[in-house]
């Protein structure tokens, strides 16, 4: 019987009846030692060849490169090395500004009263472009003109005291001059009488002594008279430079009031009038700006990091949106201001029509010609004497690996390559940053 259980048959067996197995016993009823030895190698033995196929399988991937990273070929910006010459040149943004400018300043402190010359008026030195009033200034230029009114009275005064003071000593000095001829006249006389014992020998020694007495007073007198000629001039030049201050003073009074109707000063244009009617200004302010717009130079703003090589005298060219003038550097500004460096260009062509000052230009400065060079396109990551890494492309394939590449001197641009690359092989010049932490890239 198909159902019977290994008890049942023991419990026939014990009553002497034949035991009864069923037709269709599993073997697994049966115990086969060997089967589960082998069951349990099998599992070893898948167990072990997983574990072995992982770790080949993690030490392939392992050693397997990255996938490199997909960019639009239209979005880089790529360029050929050439070899042959390069120009260096530097490049920046400028305005024109007019050679010849002149800033009218108020001599005085004043008030704006008239404003007869607006700006962008063409001007002629005597052109008046507004009038200032300064009733102190005016004030004190009458006082200043008395006061060497009265300097000049003083010194014709002084001259006229000297004068007689001087003629008194003419005087007394002819006196003494003719007591003294006098005196040796009648010692004379005495020599000749007392000879024939005519004169008392009291008289003529009287005689004597009147003479040396009146000899001594003539020459006192004459060193009077000299020193009093001598001193008329020292005495009236005190004199005449008090005049002369008080004229000076006077002078610059009269100027300055004068320089209340403010003046053009020279032909040109009226091109700044900072101020308004009523308005106080104080002297040294600025009262207006002409300028001769028919004299223009370019003054050009050249980052501080590329005007090393800038000399005067070397080529330039500007470029006024109506027209591109050649001219040569004229000054470099010594000072750098908010990093950057004033480049003065003169011209040496007639520039286009419509240039005029405050014009917003570009220009560029030719500093030096390489010749036989190894060049490309300046990187947007590079700069000049410095090593960088860009991405050079495969021949034949779609992408491009790092390549560490020394770079010379630069252009606006161009740039040198020292080593690195060669001529023919191409580059890529855009930013890559992005792509900092691979080793290759692959083009669409």
């Amino acid at each position: 019987m198909r159902g019977m259980t290994k008890s049942a048959v023991k419990a026939n067996a014990a009553i002497g009846q034949p035991a009864r197995f069923p037709a269709a016993l599993s073997s697994m009823d049966i115990a086969r030692p060997d089967l589960a030895t082998k069951k349990r190698k099998r599992r070893i033995a898948f167990i072990v060849a997983t574990a072995f196929a992982l770790a080949l399988t993690t030490i392939v991937l392992s050693r397997l490169k990255p996938a490199a990273p997909s960019v639009d070929r239209s979005s880089v910006w790529i360029d050929t090395v050439k070899r042959g010459p390069m120009v260096r040149q530097v490049r920046g943004l400028g305005t024109l500004v007019p050679e010849d400018i002149r800033w009218i300043p108020a001599t005085t402190e004043a008030s704006v009263e008239k404003i007869l010359i607006w700006p962008g008026t063409k001007v002629e030195p005597g052109n008046v472009i507004l009038e200032l009033t300064s009733p102190e200034l005016e004030q004190s230029a009458h006082d200043a003109e008395l006061r060497a009114k009265a300097a000049e009275a003083e010194l014709s005064t002084e001259r006229a005291t000297l004068q007689r003071e001087l003629l008194e000593q003419e005087s007394k000095t002819t006196a003494a001059q003719a007591a003294y001829k006098q005196a040796k006249m009648e010692r004379e006389t005495n020599d000749q009488l007392a000879k024939n014992g005519l004169v008392a020998d009291i008289i003529y020694k009287t005689s004597k002594i009147k003479e040396e007495e009146s000899h001594k007073s003539d020459e006192i007198e004459q060193k009077r008279l000299a020193f009093a000629r001598d001193s008329i001039e020292p005495q009236l030049a005190s004199k005449q430079a008090a005049v002369d201050q008080a004229k000076q003073l006077a002078k610059l009074k009269l100027d300055q009031v004068e320089a209340l109707h403010v003046k053009a000063g020279m032909s040109g244009v009226l091109q700044q009038l900072p101020v308004q009617i009523g308005q106080r200004v104080k002297a040294a302010d600025n009262l207006a700006r002409v300028a001769d717009p028919s004299k223009l130079k370019a003054q050009i703003k050249i980052a501080e990091t590329q005007a090393k090589d800038i000399q005067p005298d070397q080529q330039a060219t500007i470029d006024t949106r109506n027209g591109v003038v050649k001219g040569h550097v004229k000054r470099v500004d010594p000072a750098v201001e908010q990093g950057t460096v004033a480049v003065d260009v003169a011209f040496d062509e007639e520039l286009p029509k419509g240039a005029r000052p405050d014009l917003s230009v570009d220009g560029t400065i030719e500093l030096e010609r390489l010749e036989n060079v190894v060049f490309v396109g300046r990187p947007a990551f590079g700069q000049e004497n410095n090593t960088v890494g860009m991405f050079k492309l495969v021949p034949g394939s779609k992408e491009a690996v790092r390549t560490v590449v020394k770079l010379g001197k630069s252009s606006v641009n161009t740039i040198q390559i020292l080593s690195g690359l060669n001529p023919g092989d191409q580059v890529i010049l855009s930013d890559t940053s992005a792509w900092d932490s691979n080793e290759r890239i692959r083009l669409n």
